[in-house]
């Protein structure tokens, strides 16, 4: 068995111990406690639908819209969000969901091609649009979406390419992710994938996409793009012939990903699910904190962005035998638009862009550009929770009540999986009730191992912890989590 852990990094161990929440015991944390979540002024009588942010020098920001614009907002970092200032750099684009600053250009995912965006001139207007790559195919249907990652370690774009209308393959390469090479050439990468509403990459490099709930997807996910592998969905296996590929798995209707994946050892099964309706409804942006604690207690984690619901959720993932899962957990909510990209400077801003265009979210505007920033005081919250041979080990932000969280009876669990099947999403079954029969704190407070019988693996498991109380007196800020049990370690 092999396996990485995720690890606190010095600055945000130094915030768990030098800046307890001071949040008083009387009153449920809320997220005003913790975090601050601002609108910023958008320009005027412009439709601002974000579909990218790219950051730039100077702390110049680039936003990019589904109509087609892209427009560098300066203030965006200032503490007077009034004198926010825009410019419009390019227009006439089609859709682009994804986009970087990189050698003095923008570098765009849009709907037909990777397009390397530059102002040669110095006017603050764009004059030179390089097409990078359009190997792939588009026909027109409105949902033929392109999601383009930042560059990896090598200088690739990763580009995970939507079904069309989600549910066909009408146009080459749908339903695949492909690999752009600095050199503008393709390398199709991975199949079997439905409708993707972001991409990025986890601490150690590797490259993650969410995809939402639909045929052969039971319920929203985080899925790992392991070069090579097959993601669930067979609609676009066609196109394995266009690059003389082997072919991809063709998995057998109404059967369950663990079944499937034995048949399959190349279906690389979902990281997280994100339980429908519990966590969100349709995840979209893929990043990680890489701010080292300037945002706050989960450094290294995985930020994912979710439209329906105006949210951003966390992720800890590990790796056991091979293969990624983890837990996901509710993080910062009350964005004002449908959260489609997202960014975080080093510094610790957030940038989120919103919009609601052609689905209902819990954002009140039709779209939105928002930030969010940490004010320093650290919540009582669940900071991992790890798979063990015999149950589960979780981290706190802060020191736990003994007598509280030692407590089997201070936590509970659920656990079920999805149909694998082509119809549309499914429904929870193949229940089950794990029991925890052990709660076991360690001196420091800092962790408790569970000790937990019936787990099953390829069940998300649902840990609801609302007993636990931190040393303090504070309950959590969040007390559920979902753990996907691809694997049980040795």
């Amino acid at each position: 068995m092999t396996r990485s852990l995720p690890t606190l990094r010095n600055a945000a161990a130094g915030a768990l111990l030098s800046s307890v929440a001071a949040v008083g015991t009387s009153s449920a944390q809320q997220q005003s406690d913790f975090y601050l979540r601002e609108e910023i002024p958008l320009p005027p009588g412009e439709v601002m639908e974000v579909g990218s942010i790219a950051l730039m020098p100077d702390q110049k920001v680039a936003v990019a819209t589904r109509r087609g614009d892209i427009w560098i907002c300066e203030g965006a970092y200032g503490s007077d969000l009034s004198k926010v200032t825009w410019k419009r750099f390019a227009q006439n684009l089609h859709e682009p969901l994804g986009m970087f600053w990189k050698d003095g250009s923008l570098w765009l995912t849009q709907r037909p091609e990777v397009t390397r965006i530059t102002d040669s001139d110095g006017d603050g207007l764009a004059d030179r649009f390089q097409t990078i790559n359009s190997d792939w195919g588009i026909n027109g249907d409105y949902h033929e979406y392109a999601f383009g990652s930042t560059p990896d370690d090598e200088g690739n774009i990763w580009v995970v390419l939507c079904l069309t209308g989600s549910f066909h393959a009408r146009s080459d390469w749908r339903g695949w992710c492909v690999r752009v090479t600095p050199e503008g050439d393709m390398i199709p990468t991975c199949s079997g994938i439905r409708s993707p509403g972001g991409i990025g990459f986890n601490a150690a490099g590797d490259t993650f996409y969410t995809d939402n709930q639909g045929v052969w997807n039971g319920s929203s996910s985080l899925k790992w793009l392991r070069p090579g592998s097959f993601q669930g969905n067979p609609t676009g296996n066609k196109f394995h012939k266009l690059a003389d590929l082997p072919a991809p798995p063709d998995p057998k209707d109404g059967s369950r990903i663990t079944t499937e994946r034995e048949r399959f050892p190349e279906f690389v099964p979902p990281a997280v699910v994100l339980p429908h309706g519990k966590v969100g409804q349709s995840p979209t942006a893929v990043i990680t904190d890489g701010t080292e604690g300037k945002f706050g207690p989960f450094a290294g984690q995985v930020l994912v962005g979710e439209q329906t619901h105006s949210q951003v959720q966390r992720v800890c993932l590990e790796k056991v035998n091979g293969i990624y899962q983890g837990a996901v957990f509710h993080f910062l909510e009350g964005f004002e638009a449908g959260i489609v990209p997202m960014r975080l400077d080093g510094d610790g801003t957030l940038f989120v862009g919103g919009s609601n265009r052609g689905w209902a979210s819990r954002g009140s505007k039709p779209f939105t550009f928002e930030r969010a920033r940490w004010n320093g005081t650290v919540p009582f919250e669940m900071h991992t929770m790890l798979a063990t041979p015999d149950g589960f080990t979780l981290t706190f932000t802060e020191p736990v009540d003994p007598s509280t969280a030692g407590d089997p009876a201070s936590y509970s669990m659920q656990a079920w999986t999805y149909i694998y099947q082509s119809k549309y999403g499914s429904p929870e079954v193949d229940q089950a009730t794990p029991k925890i029969t052990a709660a076991k704190v360690s001196g420091d407070g800092m962790t408790v191992a569970l000790t937990v019988d019936g787990r099953v693996k390829g069940h998300v498991h649902q840990l609801d912890a609302k007993g636990v109380k931190s040393k303090s007196g504070s309950k959590l800020w969040h007390p559920t989590a979902w753990y996907t049990l691809n694997e049980i370690p040795n």
